[in-house]
C-alpha cells in the first residue's frame, strides 16, 4: 500500500491499495464541481494507472457529501486566471472520457458518494461499473440550466438504460434518489452510506484479484460494443450544442429563474 499523494492544489487525491488506484476528487467545497484543473488531473491519474503494472483496477469517487455537482459554472473573480477556449476544453473532455472508456484498458470503477449532476453523471457513467452510496443522488442538470448533455452522457446512458428511459431522464428533470437509480440501471448496487468508502474499496479490491489479462481483454472487448463510429467527433458535437445551449436567450432565462427560485418562461430563442 503506497501513501497518498495529492496534486499541487490537492484537487485530486490519489493512493494505491492492493492493485487499486484510488482517485478522490477534493473540490468538497462545490460538491467536487470540475473545473479544468481537476478535469486534467482526473485524465492524468488516468494514465498513470493505465501504465503502471501494479494497478489493476482504477476507482474514482469523491470527497465529501458530493460526487460530482457538474461542471463549475461559478462566475470567474477577479484574479482569477483566464478560462480555457472551447478548444481546450473539448481536447480534455475527449481525453477524459475515452481516457476512462478505451485508453485505460483496466476496469474503472466509480463510487458515487453523494450528489451526481450533469457532467458529473456523465464521469459516473464513463466507467465501467457503477456502485452507489444511499446517500447519493442523480439529476441530468442540462435541460434545467437550458442545453443538452454533454461528455459522452448522451451516448453512455442510452446504452446504459435504453433509449426511451434515457430520453425521459434527460427531459423529464427531476432527482433521483439511489434506488430509482438502481432501478433504472444507473448504478449496478447500492450501499448504505455508513461504511461506504469501505465497502467501495473492498469491492473495487475484489475485482484487482482476478487475472490481469482476462480484465484487460474483457474491457477490450466489451468496449467495442456500441462504440459510435467517431467517438471524438460525438464529443465534439455534445460541447458545441452544450455551449449554444447555454448562451441561448433561453439558456440564460433558465439559469435566472434557477438563481430566483422560479418557473423560467422560454421564448424559444
Amino acid at each position: 500500500m503506497t501513501e497518498p499523494a495529492t496534486t499541487s492544489e490537492s484537487i485530486l487525491l490519489e493512493e494505491t491499495r492492493n492493485g487499486v488506484r484510488i482517485l478522490r476528487m477534493n473540490r468538497p467545497e462545490v460538491k467536487n464541481a470540475l473545473s479544468n484543473d481537476l478535469t486534467r488531473a482526473i485524465v492524468r491519474g488516468l494514465e498513470e494507472a493505465a501504465s503502471d503494472a501494479e494497478v489493476r483496477v482504477v476507482a474514482l469517487t469523491g470527497v465529501g457529501s458530493g460526487f460530482c455537482s457538474g461542471a463549475d459554472l461559478s462566475p470567474r473573480k477577479s484574479g482569477d486566471p483566464e478560462p480555457d477556449s472551447i478548444e481546450e476544453t473539448s481536447n480534455i473532455v475527449v481525453q477524459l472520457v475515452t481516457g476512462m472508456r478505451v485508453t485505460c484498458e483496466k476496469p474503472v470503477i466509480a463510487g458515487v458518494n453523494g450528489v451526481a449532476v450533469g457532467a458529473g453523471l456523465a464521469l459516473a457513467m464513463s466507467a465501467d461499473i457503477r456502485m452507489a452510496s444511499t446517500a447519493a443522488r442523480f439529476h441530468p442538470g442540462y435541460a434545467r440550466v437550458g442545453t443538452s448533455p454533454d461528455c459522452g452522457l448522451s451516448w453512455t446512458l442510452p446504452a446504459a438504460i435504453g433509449r426511451e428511459p434515457a430520453m425521459r431522464f434527460f427531459l423529464e428533470p427531476k432527482m433521483h434518489d439511489a434506488d430509482a437509480a438502481l432501478a433504472l440501471g444507473i448504478v449496478g448496487e447500492v450501499v448504505d452510506a455508513d461504511g461506504f468508502d469501505q465497502a467501495f474499496v473492498a469491492y473495487c479490491e475484489k475485482i484487482a484479484e482476478i487475472a490481469p489479462l482476462a480484465a484487460t481483454q474483457t474491457k477490450r472487448l466489451v468496449s467495442r460494443i456500441g462504440l459510435p463510429d467517431d467517438l471524438e467527433a460525438h464529443l465534439r458535437d455534445e460541447l458545441t450544442y452544450a455551449a449554444r445551449g447555454l448562451k441561448s436567450e433561453d439558456g440564460r432565462e433558465a439559469r435566472r429563474a434557477l438563481r430566483e427560485k422560479r418557473k423560467p418562461v422560454f421564448g424559444g430563442r
